[in-house]
């Protein structure tokens, strides 16, 4: 088929390269034109794997939106809707909430669909972004018109690992809003990958997507509050707990998210927590569940600056290694460890980070306390100076001779 993708951003461009990758015709638009120089260059600024290796081999076409109406038989709409900064997850939450900013994925369907009434021809068009329950029916049906054939299919995906998700997806989350764009997507959905196809409404798609999140936000907050009590008690350990309730694949579910460490980061759980903490306030919740969990992650946070100034007698200066949100990526978007960070600055405890995959340049470290940040596999050989102390919230930097080594999570 001839694919188009409204936005090529770090969602868009690397499904796009995907789609390609499997046979099909991609086509593009993005109003950046650093994406156009992306494509070009053949090389993008983030780190996602896979992506490097398809656009060297890329024939994606960047067009102007008219072209890319009429070139393509299904069009993407993976246009960001973001929360402002505060809401990321890096400060703390303040005590407005708000829902998500949709004025760019308004303003980008309002041209798409004014393009496609011009040329008059039916077209299926597939929006992906995140958006909270009644959005598309409030929002953007109303600056639709009758050649637009709409569905709201919402990736479970994550950045850095965005190609791989999408191809090898859990299942095809599809709200059908028209049955003839349900018909054609389910037939080029069948060429991507074997995942079920699950059709819905498009408010359900809208609550499922963002259930999906905050559900793996709930079990971060839950298993992280349990490495916390292990760390009190003697003869316990939440690996081994993780690892018998992983077993109980009956009731408890998977075993992914499921390790105690930092909270959860990235661009949708920390803000879609929030989002939807201002939608159970609207509608007059029992209990905002969403607050709850989020408030689990800053007062977790408030407890490891605690564990670190608890330790910081003997270690004048504090590292955090690691800023990314998570291993081996460089995107810091509601990165728990900036969050740690702005708090111990709070405190005005002076620290220093360090980020294999931000900075270029290597410090000349020293005695002091080292807390790792982000599991990177590379800290598993660094190489601390003596009589250091090592906070491990993860548990995996081996014992090493003449440093003070603290796994949190082991009693």
């Amino acid at each position: 088929m001839n694919i188009g993708f409204l936005g090529l951003g770090k969602l868009g461009l690397p499904v796009a390269l995907a789609v390609e990758n499997k046979g099909h015709k991609v086509f593009g638009y993005d109003i950046s034109d650093k994406v156009k120089s992306y494509i070009k260059t053949k090389k993008i600024p983030y780190k996602e794997e896979g992506a490097d290796k398809l656009l060297k081999k890329t024939n994606l076409q960047f067009l102007d939106i008219k072209n890319l109406v009429s070139k393509s038989e299904i069009i993407f709409v993976p246009i960001q809707t973001p929360h402002d900064k505060k809401y990321e997850g890096v400060t703390r939450i303040p005590k407005k909430r708000i829902d998500f900013d949709y004025s760019y994925l308004k303003k980008g369907m309002k041209t798409l669909s004014e393009e496609i009434k011009k040329q008059k021809k039916k077209k299926v068009v597939i929006i992906i972004s995140t958006v909270l329950p009644g959005t598309i029916e409030k929002v953007i049906k109303p600056i639709l018109n009758k050649y637009v054939k709409l569905c709201y299919n919402p990736f479970f995906i994550a950045m850095g690992t965005t190609i791989n998700d999408f191809l090898n997806s859990e299942i095809i989350l599809f709200g059908v809003d028209s049955q003839f764009a349900a018909k054609k997507a389910e037939k080029f959905y069948k060429t991507i990958n074997k995942s079920p196809f699950f059709k819905t409404t498009i408010e359900n798609a809208e609550m499922i997507k963002v259930s999906y999140n905050t559900f793996i936000s709930t079990k971060i907050a839950f298993i992280n509050t349990v490495m916390e009590l292990c760390s009190s008690l003697p003869n316990t350990d939440v690996d081994e707990i993780s690892k018998a309730l992983s077993m109980c694949d009956n009731r408890i579910i998977s075993n992914k998210y499921l390790q105690g460490g930092m909270g959860d980061g990235g661009g949708c759980h920390p803000r879609d927590n929030i989002a939807l903490s201002w939608l159970a306030k609207k509608k007059d919740l029992s209990m905002d569940w969403f607050e709850a969990t989020m408030l689990q992650r800053e007062l977790q946070t408030n407890w490891l600056v605690k564990t670190i100034k608890k330790n910081m007698k003997k270690n004048k200066r504090v590292y955090i290694l690691g800023k990314t949100f998570k291993p081996e990526t460089n995107i810091i978007t509601g990165s728990p460890s900036i969050l740690l960070g702005n708090f111990l600055k709070s405190k005005k405890i002076k620290f220093s980070y360090y980020d294999p995959f931000l900075d270029t340049k290597k410090p000349k470290f020293e005695k002091a306390l080292y807390f790792i940040g982000t599991k990177h596999e590379k800290f598993k050989r660094f190489k601390f100076p003596k009589d250091s102390t090592v906070i491990d919230p993860f548990r995996y930097i081996p014992k090493k001779k003449n440093i003070n080594l603290i796994a949190l999570g082991k009693g």
